[in-house]
């Protein structure tokens, strides 16, 4: 079982982390097996955010009782001390702890620092000091702000997307976060679910023995999945080759990522699957974004206004709006059977 340490937090875990996003989207029991059979089977590393829902709330339900065995990180987005205060306040509460081992500001647009009339990061000390966290870290989808994170010393670790589509830009980041003894946290291992090759993404990521994935979990079926690598890890083959380099050519460029972040959308767009959709339903069996539900879904966009919030929103400077009507006339070319898969 390969491990891994988190920089100059020192915390070494399995390179496996549970990404509790998804948990928000199954019912208490069932995220509960699902916590629970991670932890019998070596996982350690428990991702959650305050914004995540019942996400905490969870956790908190299923691993109480194994507090002092676990590293939790946790999320504020906060933009005031005083919401930094009730995040964090509400945060122990539903974990049931007293204490967050990695304590993140959750994809600040901005780097927080000392003196930069926020007093975010001050709030941050003052909760060192108190003993309610242990590390202070930060997440990011920004490349100059996670940059900016890891030069300024004041971070001890650093969560940001990382998967076999990086550039060199991204590649430059991870190496930094080596050379800087930050922790490197990789999310969105599998690019929200456009990377559909589990085991070539787990080979890719074993390359980076500084590097902590987060897988999200939302089913037993994947959990098993990620578990079975522990014991027998994929190793980088040609055929694993092949298959990156075919993804980096196909998705490389103007695609979404699904982050999240330019939600919600004023006409309840489901922007963060929508403006993906046609990269998803070639990569994807299809059947699933071909029903009944999924069709009005995508028969949202007509009622896009044209806002153009959720352009100004995504830390990727994407053209969203063209995104989502390029998608749409896709699907529709698809459903009229214009256009093969």
């Amino acid at each position: 079982m390969q491990q891994v340490t988190l920089g100059r937090t020192g915390i070494t875990v399995n390179k496996n982390g549970f990404g509790a996003l998804p948990i928000q989207r199954v019912s208490t029991e069932y995220a509960g097996m699902l916590l629970k059979k991670a932890y019998a089977n070596g996982i350690r590393y428990f991702d959650t955010a305050r914004s995540y829902t019942d996400s905490e709330e969870k956790i908190g339900l299923a691993l109480s009782d194994v507090r002092k065995e676990i590293i939790i990180a946790t999320k504020t987005p906060s933009t005031t001390v005083e919401g930094f205060w009730n995040d964090l306040e509400t945060s122990l509460r539903l974990l049931k702890t007293d204490y967050i081992d990695v304590y993140q500001f959750h994809n600040p647009s901005f780097c927080p620092k000392p003196g930069d009339g926020t007093g975010l990061y001050e709030a941050m000390l003052e909760a060192k000091k108190q003993g309610k966290i242990r590390f202070i870290g930060i997440t990011n989808h920004r490349l100059h702000v996670a940059e900016e994170a890891v030069r300024s010393g004041l971070y001890d670790t650093l969560q940001f997307p990382f998967c076999y589509l990086a550039t060199e830009k991204d590649l430059a980041l991870v190496n930094l976060c080596k050379q800087q003894n930050v922790g490197f946290i990789s999310m969105k291992a599998l690019s929200g679910g456009l990377i559909t090759n589990s085991a070539a993404a787990y080979a890719w990521q074993a390359k980076f023995d500084h590097v902590l994935p987060i897988w999200g979990v939302q089913r037993e079926c994947e959990l098993d999945e990620f578990l079975s690598y522990q014991d027998n890890p994929p190793v980088m083959t040609e055929e694993f080759e092949q298959l990156m380099e075919k993804d980096r050519t196909e998705l490389i460029g103007d695609f979404c990522r699904a982050c999240g972040y330019c939600m919600p959308c004023p006409k309840g767009i489901e922007i963060s699957q929508c403006a993906r959709m046609a990269q998803l339903i070639r990569r994807s069996p299809s059947a699933g974004f071909l029903t009944e539900e999924s069709q009005a879904m995508m028969m949202k966009i007509e009622e896009c206004i044209g806002c153009g919030a959720c352009k100004k929103k995504c830390p990727y400077g994407l053209d969203t709006p063209t995104l989502l009507k390029k998608n749409l006339a896709d699907y529709k070319e698809i459903l009229a059977g214009t256009k093969t898969i």
